[in-house]
């Protein structure tokens, strides 16, 4: 199968057929009166139609990585504040263990000293 410009040609006819008359019936106007497209208009056409579809997709690219990378930032974030709460309890427990023992110390100290 060979690459034909002018059945590209032809699509792109009928893309403009499609575009003007629903512009014409968006705006009131009689939407059988299109005028077709020639060749070089069409292939003109077709070039922009692909540019424009290339920056779209590149542009919808860009805002899909920059969400999955906000979100795998915001997961590590929460990662390490998950590992920092936890480093702080094991702290505060060992604490209470070592004011308990204290305790402990003086409460046998105590009745010594009185």
């Amino acid at each position: 199968m060979s690459w034909r410009p002018a059945a590209l040609a032809e699509d792109w006819t009928v893309y403009h057929w499609m575009e003007m008359r629903t512009k014409m019936r968006l705006m009131g106007f009689n939407a059988e009166s299109v005028k077709p497209l020639n060749e070089e208009a069409a292939a003109e056409l077709g070039a922009e139609l692909l540019g424009e579809a290339t920056i779209f997709v590149m542009a919808c690219s860009c805002l899909v990585l920059e969400y999955w990378r906000h979100q795998k930032n915001l997961r590590r974030k929460k990662g390490e504040r998950r590992a920092a709460w936890t480093a702080m309890r094991d702290e505060v427990d060992h604490l209470a263990l070592a004011l308990e023992a204290l305790q402990a110390q003086s409460g046998n100290i105590g009745p010594v000293l009185g």
